[in-house]
């Protein structure tokens, strides 16, 4: 019987799965980053054999600049398995100056609606153990101040 592996890896070999060898190789490149540079890629995509990354900090830009040679050459004489079948010639990277959108604790908290206590408190307590009834009786408590105020 095969693993999930096996079964996964024969899926994605299959050419209507093209584009997922593609992100599998484009993940194996992002990897090799240190991990604050792999923080500020936003996304990456391939175009006319171009590799782009698009990162959210000029800083990331200036990191990735400095060490665009030492990747290239890297990637030119040690592929990695997922991107023997892609062909990458030139690796280059852009800051997107467009903000993200991320939501606020201010707009969370304005989504969430709030009800008025229409409960007055009105209930009777008809059970025997004195625990649950002082329990009981402590949330009618509560309910009346509610209601009063």
């Amino acid at each position: 019987m095969k693993s999930a592996y096996d079964i996964i890896s024969s899926i994605q070999n299959r050419p209507q799965f093209s584009k997922l060898s593609r992100y599998k190789c484009i993940d194996r490149i992002c990897s090799s980053f240190s991990a604050p540079l792999q923080k500020m890629i936003k996304f990456t995509y391939i175009k006319n054999k171009t590799l782009f990354f698009v990162l959210n900090h000029p800083g990331a830009k200036q990191e990735f600049d400095n060490n665009i040679q030492s990747i290239k050459s890297a990637l030119k004489y040690a592929k990695p398995k997922e991107c023997q079948e892609l062909e990458i010639e030139d690796m280059k990277a852009f800051v997107s100056h467009t903000p993200s959108v991320k939501k606020s604790h201010a707009t969370l908290t304005q989504s969430i609606a709030h009800y008025k206590e229409r409960a007055k408190g009105e209930f009777s307590i008809t059970t025997k153990d004195e625990k649950l009834s002082k329990i009981f009786s402590t949330i009618q408590d509560i309910i009346k101040n509610r209601y009063d105020a």
